[in-house]
């Protein structure tokens, strides 16, 4: 037997996946680039004409995806960052700023997720 055998497929033969996602309450990436290059910025979607001079990038991703709004608030209440990116749908937050207040912003969203919200968190990592 075959393994194409066993996979269900419909009355023409095409291959029918269906995904499923079922996320937990974590914090899967928490990353900060500092001193990025404008082209960064540019691939980003982000405007580096704005957001270069602050100096570092943020980056998060959270499930459940809705999450990113939570930590988009807590972000611009813990430092002076701009927020970039928030996606509800993908659980990405991706802030700008100075180093020293995205890192504060970063630590404040992972330390409330983590001890709040009962969260599995990473560590944060910088670059």
């Amino acid at each position: 037997m075959d393994i194409k055998d066993l996979i269900p497929q419909d009355e023409k033969g095409q291959l029918r996946i269906i995904q499923e996602l079922v996320p937990g309450k974590q914090i899967t990436l928490a990353h900060v680039i500092g001193g990025p290059r404008p082209i960064v910025y540019k691939k980003l979607g982000l405007n580096p004409e704005i957001d270069y001079q602050n100096s570092a990038i943020g980056i998060l991703n959270v499930s459940p995806q809705e999450s990113a709004v939570i930590a988009s608030d807590i972000a611009i209440k813990a430092g002076d960052v701009y927020l970039g990116f928030v996606d509800r749908f993908s659980g990405t937050l991706i802030i700008t700023g100075r180093l020293s207040e995205v890192e504060t912003a970063m630590n404040e969203i992972v330390d409330y997720f983590k001890n709040e919200l009962g969260y599995t968190t990473c560590d944060i990592t910088r670059r």
